[in-house]
């Protein structure tokens, strides 16, 4: 068996080989704990969010969808409460210069070096910026350290001009920004990073059962994608983990080779979001039930999902190494919907230009309905390995004999199936089974 921290060298080592994550400004010496996506990385995190776009906006009748702002007023910020309690309490080495969160030292010595500490400080993780030409406090604002609040200050907005009744949802992915002190793991805890969040709206006295219809559906959806369900857990906060807002939150936790690590956490936040920014603002946010005349402000149930997280168990629990004839092979058999490249087309001879024309016009046609590539650039085993280690569901190979009888090779990723198919059947053929997959 493997070694953990060997794993997710591997994994680190791939990103950055076949263009999935990159270190931002790596040739500047990087920035730390901010990462760019290289070109199959941005596939990836395309076809994660349109996944989940789909699964809920597009899926269900009581979800609207939303694309909040990342800067707010500044007041927004003090309603939810980030201002004065968003903060880390963190310690000093006098010798390394590390910093680090109190929880995690024992004493007054640095667990790295074992130098002396400081005295125990409040951080605020948000970023500050300022809007204007002038840098002075009337022009000081925040990057969002989460998406949510774009959704409640939207949400009378949202109620009314989509007509909408409760139990209703909001759903929107975005970057969030926050400045963390224990950073590291690939994208696991960065500085910059992107969430999946609804903010699902229901009557107050409902709100359990919401919640936990919620853990179940979002549980079940990393499944269906393909996480393997023994790498998965729930852990129920206990009441003295609880965020101040939070009634009751469980967290969907995935096996990395670091250990067991929060992947989404669903939240019941009550009432607490509206209430405040409803005070703050002046603003009635609460809710009329036409059948009931009631008037109340609703409850939230929210499922909130790190995108960059999200990715990195999906390429962790996709990677697999075997040993074929001797020699040690690498592949992502990741779920096809997640896959950046889904088929691969590949001319047998690159020298006999019948072929490499044939080969082209396929990968013309099948990108019409995906993302397809032309490779030409090895041989046919090394290329084959090559689609493998990225993930590719799909080979094309196009042969001499296709030049006759009109025919290509199809092979499976994961079976290594191969089908003998019509030129005219091969697009028709890929979609197909990209819709089984589903």
């Amino acid at each position: 068996m493997q070694k953990q921290p060997e794993v997710m060298e591997k994994m680190m080592s791939l990103c950055k080989r076949r263009g999935f994550i990159f270190q931002s400004s790596e040739i500047y010496g990087g920035l730390s704990s901010v990462w760019d996506y290289g070109p199959l990385g941005a596939e990836l995190k395309r076809n994660l969010k349109e996944a989940w776009w789909r699964s809920y906006v597009y899926g269900r009748d009581d979800i609207e969808g939303l694309d909040a702002a990342i800067l707010m007023n500044p007041l927004v910020w003090m309603a939810s409460g980030h201002v004065t309690s968003f903060e880390d309490t963190l310690v000093d080495c006098l010798s390394c210069r590390k910093r680090f969160k109190v929880e995690h030292v024992t004493g007054k010595i640095c667990p790295e070096c074992g130098g002396a500490l400081t005295e125990a400080r409040q951080f605020n993780l948000m970023l500050k910026t300022h809007l204007g030409p002038v840098e002075d406090s009337a022009s000081l604002s925040y990057l969002r350290p989460e998406t949510a609040q774009g959704i409640f200050v939207n949400f009378s907005n949202v109620l009314s001009s989509m007509r909408r009744k409760i139990p209703f949802g909001i759903a929107q992915t975005g970057k969030s920004f926050r400045n963390e002190v224990t950073t590291g793991n690939l994208t696991f805890r960065s500085r910059e990073f992107e969430q999946m969040e609804i903010e699902f709206f229901v009557k107050p006295g409902t709100d359990e059962e919401w919640y936990h219809k919620w853990v179940e559906e979002r549980f079940g959806w990393y499944i269906s994608l393909g996480i393997k369900k023994a790498n998965l857990r729930k852990r129920e906060h206990a009441k003295d983990e609880l965020a101040h807002y939070a009634k009751g939150c469980t967290d969907i936790e995935y096996q990395f080779p670091f250990g067991w690590s929060e992947l989404e956490g669903i939240a019941n936040r009550t009432d607490f979001d509206l209430k405040q920014h409803a005070r703050l603002s002046g603003k009635d946010l609460q809710y009329f039930d036409e059948e009931t005349k009631e008037k109340y402000l609703p409850y939230v149930i929210e499922p909130s999902g790190g995108v960059d997280r999200s990715i990195l168990a999906f390429l962790t629990d996709a990677y697999t190494e075997e040993e074929v004839r001797g020699e040690k092979r690498f592949s992502l058999k990741i779920h096809k919907t997640l896959a950046p490249i889904k088929a691969a087309v590949l001319p047998l001879l690159r020298n006999r230009p019948e072929i490499v024309s044939l080969a082209r016009a396929i990968t013309a046609e099948l990108k019409d309905n995906m993302k397809a590539m032309y490779d030409d650039t090895a041989s046919i085993g090394r290329l084959y390995r090559r689609q493998d280690e990225i993930g590719t569901p799909y080979c094309i190979t196009v042969d001499v004999d296709s030049l006759s009888d009109h025919k290509v090779t199809v092979r499976d990723r994961d079976s290594m199936k191969q089908d003998r198919i019509g030129v005219d059947k091969v697009k028709e053929y890929v979609v197909e089974q990209l819709k089984g997959a589903v």
